[in-house]
């Protein structure tokens, strides 16, 4: 079996109610093996020579009640190959816990710190862990930007020694999924790429601009070069005949409505109004010119 050379970080954040994994490795697919997290429950990081049963066994005993640092040690009670595992959990109130057995290989180790652990396996030194605590505990943003943040500086601190290939991030709060149905709040992953931390700060930088809202004050009116700069790229990618101006005619607008609506950003454009987001407004204009 395949040993799972792995820095990650499991936590909790009391504001928002949320509880989430982040995690790197030079290992493919990173994101389907190691983040286990349930609104109410908890999250378990399950790495080295990963036993997976540990991420539903251990949410389980946690949304029971138990502490991580109880369910931890019942799982690691029923494994007689605990030596070679490694795991982080935090609890339904935030206690953290982190394992590294004696047969996992050097750099490996944890330390635990206010409602979150982080942990990792042959790693450039005890430092990775230490800057991912660090930076977790100095970030701000939600928890996904915190934990973002500290897999970055546990990557910039040397991270997995063998080099990068994976990285995730699982993030959940009750009913923060599509919807409301479920609670996978943030839930991207990145299976192979030589830059993994790059790829994954991109994914969740669409997240908030597919799923963001604007206040007032952060929205276009729909004139002058806004306008011009949108028109401009409806005639070139959607079809739109018909001649910049500083306010969209009814044609424009029909043709705007359709196009916003192929890139899923129909949330974010108020036409009757006659707004859009600015972050969106940008994304159109860098991804299509304008």
């Amino acid at each position: 079996m395949l040993r799972i050379a792995t820095f990650s970080i499991v936590a909790y954040d009391p504001d928002d109610e949320a509880w989430g994994v982040a995690v790197a490795s030079k290992f493919p697919a990173v994101g389907a093996v190691v983040p286990w997290a349930e609104a109410a429950a908890g999250a378990v990081a399950t790495q080295s020579y990963a036993n997976t049963s540990y991420g539903p066994k251990g949410l389980q005993l946690m949304r029971q009640g138990q502490s991580a640092e109880r369910a931890l040690q019942a799982l690691l009670d029923q494994d007689p190959q605990r030596d070679k595992r490694q795991v982080g959990m935090v609890d339904a109130h935030g206690q953290p816990a982190t394992f590294t057995g004696t047969a996992c290989l050097p750099w490996a180790g944890g330390l635990i710190g206010r409602h979150f652990a982080a942990q990792g396996n042959i790693l450039a030194g005890p430092q990775v862990a230490q800057e991912m605590g660090l930076a977790f505990e100095s970030a701000h943003g939600d928890l996904a930007d915190r934990l973002l943040t500290a897999l970055i500086a546990g990557d910039a601190a040397g991270g997995d020694r063998r080099g990068r290939q994976s990285a995730a991030l699982l993030v959940v709060r009750s009913h923060a999924g599509y919807g409301g149905f479920n609670d996978r709040w943030i839930d991207y992953r990145v299976d192979d790429d030589p830059n993994p931390l790059d790829r994954l700060t991109e994914l969740l930088g669409l997240h908030r601009l597919y799923f963001g809202k604007s206040p007032a004050e952060d929205t276009l009116a729909l004139e002058g070069d806004v306008a011009r700069s949108l028109v401009s790229i409806l005639c070139r990618h959607a079809g739109f005949s018909g001649e910049p101006a500083d306010r969209l005619d009814a044609h424009a607008l029909r043709a705007l409505r359709d196009f916003v609506g192929r890139e899923n950003f129909e949330d974010r454009t108020d036409l009757e109004a006659q707004h859009i987001d600015r972050p969106v407004f940008e994304f159109l204009v860098k991804r299509f010119g304008g």
